[in-house]
């Protein structure tokens, strides 16, 4: 059925053994002090290659760290201790060519005015000065010539490390996502006067001389492909384009974006691993749920009518249907994976042996991956607590299988069930309301949500293959439960929403929903609807209204919206933007006085007249069970949202950290 992912494919003289490749994420975890790999991170790359991978891509690794040096272990670096390097990654290198894949080493020219002040160890640099993406009061210093000269010889020569290390080929990091080596070629970032800036060509000369010196040094035959984004996506700095909106692209578009695709391929780079972006506009760099599925596939099309050597294509992939049809259509020669293969190392198996239906799907949330990464935190994922830790984290089956009941059929009651059943525990699960999800059952109704529902739709067959018993409708009290004498007990009982004690605010006025209500159309809603609460979950429900041709305004007591839970940047930043394009009304700094008849009153006198009122309003943890329980049974575990209101992270890494242990 998905035939063409599984077709051979080459970059230049490395023929791969299907057209399925995992894309270079941070490695922040993985990497020794040295700039090595880890066993950890060893083991990352082993579990994919293992599972029908075709070729790995590594994150960016450094070359050098004296023009622009990093807090180590940050990346990993061939040039930091050079025995230790090939040492680390020759063992990981053969044990993943056992299996018929292939490895390139990503390796990155610099980071410039994207690195983060607390990742550098001296004064950001760039090709010419220019604010820090992150830090407006820090300038970053123009490199001067010698220094560009002296980066393109390392580069070189780390690419001959990487090739004695036994990589099959090096990917150049990057002519995309506004990195340092994209600068040079963008004439917003590069007013050089020397031969790396200026014209067309000499801004085009960075890359072209880095391949030149790279294959000279590392061997013509020694494949590099490069990482290219065909559009910046940039209207102002930090601000990006959203997809529907005209706007002037003020970093790269299209057409220049086709011309420096002519450049690198005739200067002989192998490849082009294709996408879209710059840090001003994140999330295109990296989509979050609310960005279309294939989102790069429209510049891949036009990349591949100019180019003739292989394209791949990036951008929510996830779907194999949607990864197979890239590659039908011509749209792409072959699809790069990156969350999706966190969330489920076993996608490429399970697509080949006919199995979709048990991939676990990427939810695009970031909480574990791309937000940890930015934060030197260890990789992982959200809904896959075993990312970046493989063996450690595996689950083992247990010595002695025991009872396990378990109250509350949200999504950390449902990852305690899958846990522990495929230990081989004995496992009961009980649900109040009709339907397994909790509150995701409706925070995964908007349209952008589709991956929420893939994933409890996951839970719920995993659930039935793993012969879990499901008691729906069924409220369990403290007598219900030690009756039934468990020799282990999971309470996830969630939590309920919080109401504000606002004069004139009545839940029973048919004029006022609460977010559950409001999201399964429990209540209707008027034309005019005033939501109470600029958290995510706020935020997220006024896009959709709006979406839905509703009137939503925001009301927020903090002087921003979504000022609280810390949200992924590219999905906070995108979700803002959109708001704006969709011009919501939002009132900051605002607190809701009274209600009534003609709509919300707020402090210092301003009246929004609404037609509908939703409380957004924050939850509170239900636990009482648990307090009632915890003296009387002797292996008693709270998790989810009954031990602490936060998200799906929270809730799968709570239930899988205590049931990988009963």
């Amino acid at each position: 059925m998905y035939e063409a992912l599984f077709q051979p494919m080459r970059i230049g003289s490395v023929e791969l053994k299907n057209r399925i490749s995992m894309a270079p994420m941070g490695l922040s975890g993985l990497v020794t002090s040295e700039g090595g790999f880890t066993p950890r991170g060893v083991e990352y790359f082993v579990e994919r290659a293992r599972n029908d991978v075709g070729l790995l891509i590594t994150g960016c690794a450094k070359v050098e760290q004296l023009v622009e040096p990093f807090v180590m272990p940050s990346q990993p670096d061939p040039m930091f201790n050079q025995a230790h390097f090939i040492q680390t990654a020759i063992e990981m290198n053969e044990r993943i060519h056992a299996y018929g894949s292939r490895i390139f080493l990503q390796m990155t020219f610099g980071f410039g005015r994207v690195v983060h002040p607390k990742t550098a160890t001296s004064q950001p640099v760039s090709p010419s000065p220019v604010r820090n993406f992150w830090d407006d009061s820090i300038t970053c210093r123009e490199l001067t010539t010698e220094e560009v000269d002296y980066l393109i010889e390392q580069f070189a020569r780390a690419a001959l490390v990487a090739r004695e290390s036994g990589f099959d080929g090096i990917e150049v990091h990057a002519v995309h996502e506004g990195y340092l080596l994209d600068q040079f070629t963008m004439e917003l970032f590069n007013q050089r006067t020397d031969k790396y800036g200026g014209s067309f060509e000499n801004r085009m000369r960075a890359p072209v001389d880095l391949l030149k010196r790279t294959k000279e040094v590392a061997g013509a035959d020694f494949p590099v492909m490069v990482r290219f984004g065909l559009k910046s996506y940039m209207k102002a700095f930090h601000q990006g384009i959203l997809p529907g909106e005209e706007a002037v692209d003020i970093g790269r578009d299209v057409p220049e974006g086709i011309e420096i695709a002519r450049v690198l391929e005739d200067a002989g780079y192998d490849a082009f691993n294709a996408d879209g972006g710059v840090y001003d506009s994140w999330y295109w760099a990296h989509p979050p749920m609310y960005m279309h599925e294939g989102c790069y596939l429209h510049l891949t099309e036009v990349l591949k009518k100019v180019v003739k050597v292989p394209v791949i294509a990036a951008g929510k992939l996830g779907d194999p249907a949607v990864a197979e049809r890239a590659i039908v259509e011509g749209r792409a020669d072959g699809v790069s994976l990156g969350r999706p293969l966190l969330s489920d190392p076993e996608w490429a198996r399970k697509v080949r042996t006919g199995r979709v239906e048990k991939i676990r799907p990427c939810i695009g949330c970031h909480e574990a991956c791309l937000k940890r990464i930015a934060r030197c935190k260890p990789l992982s994922c959200a809904v896959n607590p075993a990312a970046g830790r493989e063996r450690e984290y595996a689950l083992e089956r247990a010595q002695v299988p025991v009872s396990v009941h378990i109250v509350g059929g949200g999504i950390a009651g449902m990852e305690a069930a899958r846990v522990c059943a495929l230990r081989g525990h004995e496992v009961s699960l009980y649900e109040g309301s009709d339907a397994l999800g909790g509150h995701v059952i409706e925070g995964s109704r908007p349209d952008f949500k589709i991956d929420d529902r893939r994933l409890l739709d996951w839970y719920r067959r995993e659930l039935d293959v793993l012969g879990v018993g499901v008691t729906l409708n069924r409220t369990m009290n403290a007598e219900d439960i030690m009756m039934l004498a468990p020799q282990a007990l999971f309470v996830a009982t969630g939590s309920k929403p919080v109401f504000p004690p606002i004069p004139g605010l009545n839940l029973d006025d048919p004029r006022v929903a609460t977010t559950r209500q409001a999201l399964m159309g429990e209540k209707p809603l008027g034309d005019r609807v005033a939501i109470i609460g600029g958290g995510l979950v706020g935020c997220e429900l006024a896009l959709w209204l709006a979406q839905k041709g509703h009137r939503p305004s925001i009301v927020e007591r903090l002087d921003e919206l979504m000022m609280l839970g810390d949200t992924a940047y590219p999905n906070k930043m995108m979700l803002l933007e959109l708001l704006v394009f969709h011009k919501v009304a939002t009132f900051t700094g605002a607190s809701v006085v009274g209600v009534d008849e003609t709509g919300l009153k707020l402090g210092g006198g301003k009246e929004i007249p609404v037609d509908s009122i939703v409380l957004a309003t924050g939850y509170r943890a239900e636990n009482s069970l648990y307090r009632e329980l915890a003296p009387r049974l002797p292996a008693v575990h709270l998790i989810g949202d009954a031990l602490n209101p936060e998200n799906i992270k929270h809730a799968i890494w709570s239930a899988y950290e205590v049931a990988r242990m009963v």
